[in-house]
């Protein structure tokens, strides 16, 4: 518990650590001050983020970048299965829907392009491994192909659509888990020496005892997950405030803060020339939620959520998807990256944003037909 202690003693960063016990207080005592909560969660996700991230540098510097950034990846996404999950179980479809196309153009685009710019300012040119980015971004091409089908079939044939989007999405959640657990075989057992980090990596502080760094993992994702769940419950409303539109806030600004605990590791990672571990924390994450957490939400709606949930995201979705993957794709097919490459991929991602952000929220509805081609952007009935 020492090193602990001692880091936060040390950090003024981890200061912040006292709006966690502020935001819960608020919410308590003023749950109906959305600003007030949206701004605190903000502030308390922020040093939980940073403790995350050192927890990971200790447990990678045990284990390998590559299991380090799994790791990482697979504690970060299980807060954004956490608030999934409390909306699937309200039914609330296009939320999930929502956070899950977020997530992921947010993790390729976003997370990996600042890893880059980041890391490049510092060091000239960075390395890692190629073969461990390829097999990622090749995973996560195969999820985006899997989620443009259903949505192919519903618009081909809207009669027969419905019921056969449900058991098409079913039986591709079962598909997506098994290639993902045969991925995982793959890069951490059979060929387990073709995925190996790049040895860059700068001598840095002491890593902390195993034992408290995984504990660490441990509680901070719990209180992460806590914390996002009053962030989400506000945003909402407190987007009004700020005069964010819906889509503006589901797709980058919940994705933003739902992932900061991973971005914060893949950040620290690229800074100190451990870009194994950054592409492996973005790309992985994002792969993840593709190959994974999506499936795994579609087969529990059965079970927790009022009606069963598709695999069926609206165009717009699907392209922001697509092309992230094959921006991705191409930007780390080299295994060499610099500052300006970060800034290209970031470029992708600020279109993005900028996009959602000006698009007017009365283009979010249905029945427009001469609207129908900006409306695709946007999930139907997202208000």
């Amino acid at each position: 518990m020492n090193p602990l202690l001692k880091e936060i003693r040390h950090s003024p960063l981890l200061w912040l650590l006292v709006f966690v016990p502020a935001l819960f207080a608020a919410q308590k005592l003023k749950p109906e001050t959305h600003t007030l909560l949206f701004v605190l969660s903000v502030l308390a996700v922020v040093p939980l983020a940073a403790l995350l991230s050192h927890a990971t540098e200790s447990v990678a510097a045990k284990t390998g970048d590559t299991v380090g950034g799994l790791l990482n990846a697979t504690l970060g996404n299980l807060t954004e299965l956490v608030i999934a999950l409390t909306a699937l179980h309200a039914g609330q479809h296009t939320l999930v829907k929502a956070s899950i196309a977020g997530a992921i153009v947010t993790n390729t685009l976003f997370m990996l392009g600042a890893s880059f710019l980041l890391g490049g300012l510092k060091h000239h040119v960075q390395e890692y491994n190629r073969a461990s980015a390829r097999l990622q971004a090749g995973l996560l091409f195969l999820a985006t192909v899997a989620i443009l089908i259903p949505s192919a079939v519903t618009e081909s044939d809207s009669v027969a659509g419905s019921a056969v989007t449900e058991t098409l999405s079913v039986s591709l959640s079962v598909l997506l888990i098994v290639v993902y657990g045969l991925g995982l075989l793959f890069s951490l057992k059979t060929h387990r020496k073709f995925f190996g980090g790049a040895e860059h990596a700068e001598a840095g502080e002491a890593p902390w005892p195993l034992g408290l760094a995984l504990a660490t993992l441990a509680g901070v994702t719990v209180l992460v997950a806590l914390v996002s769940e009053v962030f989400v419950e506000s945003v909402q409303q407190a987007a009004v405030a700020f005069g964010m539109t819906p889509a503006f806030v589901g797709f980058i600004v919940v994705a933003l803060v739902g992932g900061a605990a991973e971005m914060v590791s893949a950040f620290s990672g690229a800074r100190k020339n451990r870009l194994d571990l950054s592409v492996g924390i973005a790309l992985g994450s994002a792969s993840q939620i593709a190959l994974f957490v999506a499936p795994v939400l579609v087969l529990l709606s059965y079970v927790i959520g009022p009606a069963p949930m598709n695999l069926q995201f609206w165009p717009g979705a699907v392209v922001m998807m697509l092309i992230a993957t094959m921006t991705a794709s191409l930007m780390t097919n080299g295994g060499r990256s610099a500052w300006f490459v970060g800034v290209l991929v970031l470029t992708v991602y600020l279109i993005f944003a900028m996009t959602l952000y000006l698009l007017p929220p009365r283009l979010q509805g249905e029945g427009n037909r001469p609207l129908k081609q900006l409306t695709t952007l946007l999930p139907a009935n997202t208000r």
